[in-house]
């Protein structure tokens, strides 16, 4: 299959398609317009479809399921809500494995809110003021300051928020973009509800 100059062969049609979940078609135009270079079509697949994907994270979400998760050891145990909008997708191996990654995320990496909205006021405060405090210290000028802190707190909401945290099989994405990719697979949105991470002696 040719385009110009650049010859795309079928296999990597067929890998584009295996690793994005896009159609046959959508995934020979990418390779095209991206020069037969498979890790740039993955990456500008994900863009558009992370884009796509923002239009619909507003719909209903009333199926999904609950995941129990128990690391080896039994010491440490999560329960998590994951919600999509019909049955058909909450049966279906890759959303089961989508919700068992988020499963295995939460005990990894414990964050303490689902989003940067749910950390309270007071929380979110009383970091502004130690970050403040340290950056004055340092003898940093007045001027630079608030970027300092701006930019302790971005680093503070991706460990404490399960959807800005990176994600532990493939850190160069977020969960919420992980969620992304497969409401854009899908078709439907996804949303995290609710989980609850139990610790022994924790």
């Amino acid at each position: 299959m040719e385009g110009g100059d650049v010859e795309i062969s079928k296999d990597a049609i067929i890998e584009l398609k295996e690793r994005t979940g896009a159609g046959i078609m959508h995934c020979k135009n990418v390779l095209l317009e991206c020069k037969g270079d498979i890790e740039k079509s993955v990456e500008l697949l994900r863009k558009r479809g992370i884009a796509l994907s923002e239009k619909k994270m507003e719909r209903k979400t009333d199926e999904g399921m609950v995941e129990a998760y128990i690391h080896p050891g039994a010491r440490l145990g999560v329960l998590v809500e994951i919600a999509c909008e019909s049955d058909f997708v909450a049966r279906t191996p890759e959303f089961k494995t989508l919700v068992r990654d988020i499963a295995m995320q939460i005990a990894a990496s414990n964050p303490g809110w689902i989003k940067r909205k749910e950390v309270p006021p007071e929380v979110t405060e009383r970091e502004k003021a130690i970050y403040e405090c340290q950056a004055k210290e340092s003898g940093k000028p007045e001027k630079i300051v608030s970027r300092i802190v701006d930019g302790k707190m971005e680093s503070f909401y991706k460990e404490v928020c399960l959807l800005e945290q990176p994600f532990i099989k493939n850190p160069d994405i977020s969960i919420q973009n992980l969620i992304k990719e497969h409401i854009a697979k899908f078709g439907e949105n996804i949303r995290v509800k609710r989980f609850a991470r139990f610790k022994m002696g924790g």
